[in-house]
């Protein structure tokens, strides 16, 4: 999925290398491990075929505004997994896993403003926008869930 120029055009811009994608991989077990959160794979009920992921980090951004206190929620679906819902279902499944472990601490999300798929799911499952910056040098909006009245809108 990551070496899918489809998939990364949003993420990063480019395809992921083999080095890149398991380095993504053992930071996502570090997440799991020293944080006691991280992403989940999202699979196929029926035939167990891998089609993206999601769940929550803390990748430390360096971000105006700064949002290395608040969980980070992010997904990617493998490109023949967009467009049917799978995203949404599987946000509002990650939200539900949040909002028990992260009790009424705000969330955040970073979206491409071209990304209107991932946009469209963000307002579907409560983000609003609060900001637009610049992340990497690319245009960003950034998202957020819960606590509206901390002063980032």
């Amino acid at each position: 999925m990551w070496g899918d120029r489809d998939v990364t055009r949003y993420i990063g811009g480019k395809p992921f290398s083999r080095e890149e994608v398991w380095s993504k991989i053992l930071r996502y077990a570090g997440h799991w491990s020293l944080l006691g959160f991280g992403y989940w794979v999202i699979q196929d009920r029926a035939s167990g075929r891998f089609l993206g992921e999601a769940g929550f980090a803390d990748f430390k951004r360096r971000i105006e505004p700064d949002i290395a206190d608040l969980p980070e929620i992010g997904w990617a679906l493998a490109a023949g997994a967009q467009g049917a819902g799978i995203a949404t279902e599987a946000v509002r499944a990650a939200l539900g896993w949040g909002d028990r472990h992260f009790g009424a601490a705000p969330t955040v999300c970073l979206i491409h403003p071209d990304n209107t798929g991932s946009i469209r799911v963000a307002l579907k499952c409560g983000y609003r926008e609060f900001r637009r910056t610049t992340y990497k040098e690319q245009p960003t909006i950034l998202f957020q869930r819960g606590d509206q009245g901390n002063g980032q809108e």
